[in-house]
């Protein structure tokens, strides 16, 4: 039987203007994210830099607006200078992180100048790890530093006399880890992070500033760290992190298609934390929130850990996860959170952008192409513009082991333009496995949908390759001519929703 859902939507209430980089996403040297990812010199669409341009191309298409670098895990054993400077002259050194020797080819002039080339923003990470305040603002100054100063020196000697203009710095990662190299209490970090953060400051007063949160909810010290960190830096930091992974575990598939509710209670709790404590400061600023790590990630059942990890070399295959059609929707109600949270989110990376848990792929000398997690990201960045909505959700809940009874349908609507008129994005889940009615409600609202992208679960595995992905986007990724709208009235628009889908539509819309 048919279920039914209400969306109610107003172009008067908004829950807040969408940041662009919300659609960012991250490159960590990690496996093959850079090497054979975005960087392969002699491959047959390298430019002169050695960057693949069938990857750049991917990129451009995914609609990446920022890119976090370098790291991640591998940030908190990186030393930069090491990796600045004539190539050949450059030291290899062991990545503790991730068990490769890291050749220090690409470094942080290679990056800024890929990612100023490919017109996407820089979010930059300093090791609070095993260095410190005095090494963070090194960097800093190299690149933002106007000629004149040590480290601004160098980097017009090693050929970029313009400042890069790096504006959003991350201290640390993770920090409350015990499997990050330098993992520090909440106490330690905190201190650190100020001064850290102070120091960069210094040099640059225009930058803002992440601090490490919690590296998952499920961490013990969940909320007691976010505390204490924010005790040290609330006056000083813009942001706090969020990381977040979800995954299908022991074929528990309803708990998988509920893990938006899982991201959305993960959200409101680090808001609270971080609203607690600037109530405690009597201040009226708003710390927000940089989720620069989400995605799905099959971290449980199919990563052996980084103890079991060989030292090589070369780049490794490492955390390839390959994606179906059920992750695909996942990603896309995913999605549908951080939109719902544009007051408190501007900044968020899915992790990664290629090979490592990534929307796209690589081989060696060969073929770059698209999982089914490229298409909802692409579709939704491409989408959503202006404004998120208020919508007010009506469904049935089903029960999950993981986190109780979650609704049954999502949705968000973005909005762009004045509210006498405006262009629309509309984003739709079905979490179940039968179709759902959905009446959009728009009260004194002319609204008409059109065209859009619907991504269906799938029951198969997944399988590596260009072929697997191919047909997955074949029989589970539709390009919608028009929306399925079943019926209109006034003031309503009815839709119906495939089982276990993801839809987006864009529409225009007027008040009466």
């Amino acid at each position: 039987m048919t279920q039914r859902a209400t969306v109610l939507l107003h172009p008067d209430f908004r829950t807040g203007t969408i940041d662009r980089r919300v659609f960012g996403s991250f490159v960590e040297h990690l496996g093959r994210a850079v090497y054979t990812g975005i960087y392969e010199p002699g491959h047959t669409t390298a430019d002169e830099h050695g960057f693949r341009q069938d990857v750049a191309a991917l990129t451009r298409e995914l609609g990446v607006s920022m890119v976090r670098y370098p790291g991640g895990n591998f940030v908190s054993n990186y030393v930069w200078e090491d990796a600045v400077g004539p190539v050949e002259d450059r030291k290899p050194f062991i990545d503790l992180a991730w068990r490769t020797i890291e050749p220090n080819t690409v470094g942080t002039d290679e990056f800024l100048q890929w990612a100023e080339r490919e017109g996407v923003e820089p979010m930059m990470a300093v090791n609070l790890g095993t260095r410190g305040v005095a090494e963070a603002a090194a960097l800093v100054e190299y690149c933002n530093g106007e000629a004149g100063s040590r480290w601004a020196d160098l980097r017009i000697a090693n050929g970029r006399e313009k400042p890069y203009g790096v504006k959003l710095w991350c201290l640390g990662n993770e920090m409350d880890g015990p499997w990050q190299i330098g993992h520090k209490d909440a106490h330690e970090y905190g201190k650190l992070a100020a001064e850290a953060g102070k120091a960069m400051k210094l040099v640059d007063p225009t930058i803002s500033l992440v601090v490490c949160g919690s590296s998952s909810m499920g961490m013990p010290t969940f909320g007691e760290w976010e505390q204490t960190v924010l005790s040290y830096t609330y006056d000083l930091v813009d942001h706090i992190s969020m990381h977040a992974y979800y995954e299908e575990r022991h074929g528990d598939r309803a708990s998988f298609l509920g893990s938006g509710t899982s991201m959305d209670r993960f959200i409101d709790r680090v808001v609270a934390s971080a609203d607690a404590v600037g109530a405690r400061k009597r201040s009226d600023k708003k710390i927000t929130i940089s989720f620069d790590e989400w995605n799905v990630w099959y971290l449980d059942t199919r990563f052996q850990g980084e103890a079991a990890i060989p030292l090589r070399t070369a780049p490794q295959r490492i955390i390839e996860d390959v994606y179906s059609g059920l992750d695909a929707v996942v990603v896309g109600d995913l999605l549908v959170t951080l939109l719902n949270h544009a007051d408190r989110v501007p900044v968020a990376c899915l992790a990664q952008l290629v090979n490592v848990i990534a929307p796209i792929m690589t081989e060696p000398g060969g073929a770059a192409w698209k999982q089914p997690t490229f298409h909802p990201f692409a579709a939704t960045a491409r989408l959503a513009q202006g404004d998120s909505l208020d919508v007010r959700v009506d469904a049935a809940t089903m029960p999950t082991k993981e986190h109780g009874d979650v609704p049954t349908v999502t949705a968000a609507v973005t909005w762009d333009g004045p509210r006498e008129a405006g262009t629309l994005g509309v984003f739709l889940v079905n979490r179940t496995a039968e179709p759902v009615e959905v009446e959009l409600r728009h009260p004194g609202v002319a609204l008409t949908l059109g065209g859009g992208v619907q991504v269906t679960a799938d029951h198969e595995p997944a399988v590596h390759g260009p072929e697997h992905a191919a047909q997955v986007e074949a029989k589970h990724v539709s390009e919608l001519a028009t929306a399925p709208v079943t019926a209109t009235g006034a003031g309503t628009t009815t839709l119906t929703l495939a089982p276990e889908s993801w839809t987006a539509l864009a529409g225009t819309a007027t008040q009466a």
